[in-house]
């Protein structure tokens, strides 16, 4: 079956069309996809140093500077990268799609979604667009605004950081619970893009799956939740999202 002609089993298409409230999760095979370069594995090195050696609170406590240069690097990357038909698929289900509820939770920190056109979005691990202050003053700022070289927040007592979630550090509590809460309400689920190893979120799904509620995986490869799940489509996620929306706002494109 090629990626442009997927077709959904017809259970899953009348799930789909049934569905009062949706809730989609979403992983770096989301952003993947429209070219944002994965955090891991190949050329995951910058300037001889791996991400997981300036992704800490230590890195940055040690060498700021070289820390804000590599996010303004990535965010870069970022910018030049554009949402595709998954991304705009989904703000179509968010807009059009008629749902009671619909809430997009993803694990993914650029923002692309919400450049796609979804409004409501829960960022497990936080953006890189934004910035705040370390000392927890309260003051924020945008992210390409801040000079590596001299990131000191304005109340003195610290310095602007990205306002990602580092090693190390616990996941926003709200965003969490928030995402939680809407599984626990959920009557459909779609797990996107994610190889559902990173915890506490790869439990996430699960919530709504002890339930009975319908679970769906695009993915184009098996995880550790396929054989837990009703539904496991082997795509990409544009594809895959495509064939879903389909299945609610009918034949379009996105």
């Amino acid at each position: 079956m090629t990626e442009g002609a997927l077709h959904l089993p017809a259970d899953l298409a009348a799930a789909v069309r049934a569905a009062g409230h949706l809730v989609v999760l979403t992983g770096a095979g989301m952003s993947a996809e429209s070219g944002v370069p994965v955090f891991r594995g190949q050329g995951g090195l910058w300037e001889g140093f791996r991400p997981e050696d300036l992704a800490t609170p230590q890195a940055f406590g040690r060498d700021p500077e070289r820390v804000w240069r590599w996010y303004r690097w990535r965010l870069d990357r970022v910018r030049e990268a554009q949402p595709h038909a998954g991304h705009r698929a989904l703000a179509a289900l968010e807009r059009d799609g008629g749902f009671e509820r619909f809430t997009l939770v993803t694990q993914n920190v650029d923002a692309m979604h919400q450049r796609a056109g979804n409004r409501s979005v829960i960022e497990l691990h936080g953006t890189i667009t934004r910035a705040h202050c370390e000392a927890g003053c309260g003051r924020t700022a945008e992210a390409h605004e801040v000079d590596p070289a001299a990131a000191l927040c304005a109340c003195g007592r610290g310095r602007l950081r990205p306002s990602v979630v580092w090693f190390g550090e616990s996941l926003p509590a709200d965003a969490m619970d928030e995402a939680a809460e809407a599984l626990e309400q959920a009557d459909m689920a779609w797990v996107v893009g994610t190889s559902s190893v990173v915890y506490p979120a790869a439990a996430l799904p699960g919530i709504a799956a002890r339930r009975g509620v319908p679970v769906v995986e695009v993915n184009p490869e098996e995880t550790p939740l396929t054989g837990q799940l009703p539904y496991s489509l082997r795509s990409s996620a544009s594809a895959g999202l495509v064939a879903l929306a389909r299945a609610r706002l009918g034949e379009r494109e996105f």
